[in-house]
């Protein structure tokens, strides 16, 4: 039987042999493209291609692509592991055509790998091609059904509406006909009794899509219009997972080699066995196959898991991984990391990123599941309570607890709800989030009007490596509106304005046109258009503008990103060359440098690192900033980081061939010298297994220094200018806790004495003793530490202490256990409900002991008569 690892092979070799250029995959996190998060089709990496923004250096090429889709228009998280082929994380083979080959070729080429390299039985093929719609002006695709009609029976060939066979990406962007090709994979016996015409695109688990041949014709506008692209191209995706299965001969994608390992390893992890059923125990034995290989890859490309965003979602399908065999695996102790090294062996040769940081992936995977796990069995529990008085629904609110609580997704909590017949309110759910604007999708939306072209100038060039300005015209601009305010986005025929990108923030300056000035407020990168930033539009946009980078705020970045450089190889002298860089921010102000690392950062390991880079600094080493292949580049030692897509011409930065090498697109200096000085703020965790340096060189640690010394100059006065501040401080904080002891015996004393004279006061009302007093004392904790003594003194009780603390009312309510059950009273209620609108303030606590604070401390007698009310 041929390996999933030689299928992949075959179709790269095919397409090689028609002359394709064999491409390597991006990585599966989307950066520069506020409309995705995730690769979630093969042709994300080329969509700058189809909309004419870049011209690619070969017109021909194929890749196998790791793919994720769990949200939006492309979600299939519900039906991994229930059915037999749809997963989160998949691979997509693809061949593509930039305005070379079209219909004929790509419908000729699938059928020969199909039929005559892979060897399907012709008999078991179906395709469908676009049947046209009415509403978008769209005719039927006559050009397919006559190139297929060379190739395979006409009634073979089935008619598909716009939603089967009219290929998005999204709401917007490049989009066409497409035609698929569907295998039936049933027994002859199966197919003699019902056609497979009737089962195309009817869900059928043994009648499946394999490979879809998108025609990119189109460009999708926001008003739902179709602009014609500049070119014609083919965008072809064939699902690996299916191809091997079958190929392979499977019934499941899951029973074939891409995922056999991994189950074979759950089944040691756990002592059970996997049965093929679809039982609950087998559907998590798929689960967990499916969801780690998305977990894995992420992370390995550079998205930890987080609270929202790219992060969240990773977040939920892990916890959705974790549920499934702490359920019905009886596994109670985290599971998934000790996958991590099988996976990363599997796939090293065609994604060798994950194998070469295992230890990090399984670091971060392992501490999540620890997190979720201590809440998972409360969770758990908690749902089941819900459950058993919940009716038909569960109710948003309670949806919300366990989200915000106990660390569910929605997504769980729904699937928990389906196993149990529920309904879960979701409508409900998302008006909780909104009220307490944990994720308030609304305060990021960005409404982007259509471009208005004003140029057929297809490529914005960047000059600001050698010019901070240049006279140049506007392509196109369009009008957004982000947070109630409206604003412009320019692209100009060139541009001196770096694009945020590798940690870099955006450049900012001025656009004139022809004497009317307006401000770039930043620079992003949207596909491959730098994209500038207004407030306003000139009156003529048709001007020649001349567009003007800030010198001084540039410079500043400049030396933070270069000195970013040297911090990064000082960490690996220092610590070991597993750092490796998974994050960084670098603006005029500061460098912020996120590392792999398990270990906080020891003073001494500081000081080495930074009198590393300061040494580097003083050698005024010249930065050599070059352009080669990126296997060039690679050979020669340089730093890649994981997660970024690099073309086959590369900018490599070296600050000393035998220290620094690394690729990147950002700014630098000339010489090391123009740093000045390197000084580290700050050192923390912001992660499992990630480590963050703040830092500052230049103007910036010449400020820092400044302040630092004036600091100390300060504290040195206030001691009278010792000889050693060090041991005068000492001194200080000695003395002051000798204080301290001493006025907390005074206290103490005082609160004994104050004790008893209030225990003259109680009064008894029916069977109950009462003790209500305003009293003297310094601090809210007092007035709990009197009720604490008073509790050892009285029994059947209800006191309340109230206390004028610097014109604010403070007040306590402490209840015997006898009295709050007979009388049905609580401390916690009478506070909320009887004594807050009094005080003009708040608080809470305990059934039998609560505590409330306010600005009116003018009622504090009311207080008391107003509790003592109660028990009269």
């Amino acid at each position: 039987m041929m390996t999933s690892a030689g299928i992949r092979q075959q179709f790269l070799d095919f397409f090689a042999s028609k002359k394709h250029h064999i491409v390597p995959s991006a990585p599966i996190v989307v950066k520069n493209d506020p409309t995705l998060l995730f690769t979630n089709a093969g042709m994300n990496q080329f969509k700058d291609f189809f909309l004419g923004n870049k011209k690619p250096e070969y017109t021909r090429v194929a890749d196998t692509q790791k793919c994720l889709r769990v949200s939006g228009k492309h979600n299939d998280l519900e039906e991994v592991g229930v059915d037999t082929y749809h997963h989160t994380m998949f691979e997509m083979l693809g061949n593509w055509s930039f305005g070379d080959y079209f219909k004929a070729d790509a419908i000729a080429w699938s059928w020969e790998l199909l039929t005559k390299v892979y060897q399907l039985d012709k008999d078991r093929l179906y395709v469908t091609i676009f049947q046209g719609d009415e509403k978008e002006g769209l005719p039927r695709d006559e050009e397919a059904l006559n190139e297929w009609k060379k190739w395979i029976p006409e009634e073979r060939i089935l008619l598909g509406n716009k939603k089967d066979n009219f290929w998005e990406m999204g709401d917007t962007g490049p989009c066409g006909p497409c035609t698929e090709i569907h295998v039936d994979c049933r027994t002859d016996s199966e197919r003699k009794e019902t056609s497979g015409q009737l089962l195309v695109n009817n869900d059928h688990p043994q009648v499946i899509e394999i490979w879809n041949n998108v025609f990119m014709q189109f460009n999708r506008q926001k008003d739902g219009s179709l602009q014609t692209l500049p070119a014609q191209h083919v965008d072809t995706g064939m699902g690996f997972e299916r191809l091997v299965r079958v190929i392979q001969g499977k019934q499941s994608n899951y029973d074939t080699d891409i995922f056999t390992g991994t189950i074979a390893a759950v089944e040691k992890i756990t002592g059970k066995k996997y049965d093929y059923s679809n039982t609950k125990e087998a559907i998590a034995f798929r689960v967990l196959a499916d969801h780690i290989r998305a977990i894995a890859f992420t992370i390995g490309d550079g998205q930890l898991p987080a609270n929202n965003g790219a992060g969240y979602v990773i977040r939920r399908i892990l916890r959705r991984a974790v549920r499934y065999y702490y359920s019905y695996l009886d596994y109670k102790q985290p599971l998934l990391f000790q996958l991590i090294p099988l996976l990363a062996d599997q796939f090293e040769h065609v994604f060798p990123e994950l194998k070469q940081q295992a230890l990090f992936v399984g670091k971060v995977v392992k501490e999540e599941e620890d997190a979720f796990l201590k809440t998972l069995e409360k969770g758990l529990k908690r749902i089941d309570d819900i459950i058993t008085g919940s009716g038909k629904q569960i109710e948003g609110r309670a949806a919300f607890e366990l989200f915000d609580t106990f660390g569910f997704p929605i997504d769980l909590t729904r699937l928990i709800a389906e196993e149990n017949h529920l309904r879960v309110d979701e409508k409900g759910f998302e008006a909780e989030m909104q009220q307490q604007k944990n994720r308030s999708r609304a305060a990021g939306t960005v409404d982007t009007e259509d471009w208005v072209v004003l140029s057929t100038h297809s490529f914005n060039d960047f000059i600001g490596y050698d010019s901070l300005e240049v006279k140049t015209k506007v392509v196109k601009y369009r009008k957004v509106k982000a947070k109630g305010k409206e604003g412009y986005q320019f692209v100009l025929e060139a541009t001196p304005f770096y694009a945020e990108s590798g940690g870099q923030i955006g450049d900012t300056g001025i656009l004139d046109f022809s004497g009317e000035t307006i401000r770039v407020i930043d620079t992003k990168k949207e596909n491959n258009l730098i994209i500038h930033f207004t407030e306003s539009l000139p009156g003529n946009v048709q001007a020649t503008v001349l567009a003007k980078v800030d010198l001084q705020k540039r410079q500043a970045i400049t030396i933070h990103h270069s000195a970013t450089h040297l911090l990064h190889a000082a960490l690996r002298k220092v610590l070991g060359n597993h750092v490796a860089q998974k994050g960084s921010l670098v603006n005029e102000e500061q460098l912020r440098f996120d590392f792999s690392h398990f270990a906080k950062l020891s003073e001494e390991e500081i000081a080495a690192i930074e009198a590393i880079v300061n040494e580097k600094i003083r050698a005024n080493i010249p930065v050599h900033c070059k352009e080669m292949s990126k296997e060039e580049a690679l050979k020669s030692g340089a730093m890649a980081l994981f997660g970024e897509k690099y073309g086959d011409i590369v900018r490599v930065v070296i600050m000393d061939e035998k220290y620094s090498i690394e690729l990147c697109g950002g700014t630098h200096v000339g010489f090391t010298g123009e740093l000045g000085f390197f000084k580290i703020k700050h050192e923390t965790a912001v992660a499992a297994g990630v480590r963050r340096i703040e830092a500052v060189s230049g103007g910036s640690a010449e400020s820092l220094v400044n302040e630092q010394f004036k600091q100390i100059r300060l504290v040195r006065e206030s001691l009278k200018n010792p000889k050693e501040i060090h041991k005068a401080v000492e001194s200080l904080i000695s003395d002051n806790t000798e204080l301290r002891k001493k006025l907390e015996s005074l206290e103490a004393k005082q609160l004994t004495i104050l004790k008893n004279e209030l225990l003259t006061k109680t009064e008894t009302i029916g069977d109950t003793s009462f003790l209500g007093a305003v009293v003297e004392v310094n601090s809210a904790d007092s007035i709990k530490k009197l009720c604490f003594e008073l509790k050892n003194d009285l029994t059947n009780y209800v006191v309340v202490l109230a206390a004028n603390i610097e014109g604010k009312a403070q007040v306590a309510i402490l209840l015997d256990e006898s009295v709050s059950h007979t009388r049905n009273l609580d401390a916690t209620k009478i506070i909320k409900e009887q004594v807050a609108a009094l005080i003009k303030g708040g608080g809470g606590g305990q059934k039998t002991l609560a505590t409330a604070g306010g600005q009116d401390a003018s009622n504090l007698t009311q207080v008391i008569e107003k509790v003592k009310a109660l028990i009269v």
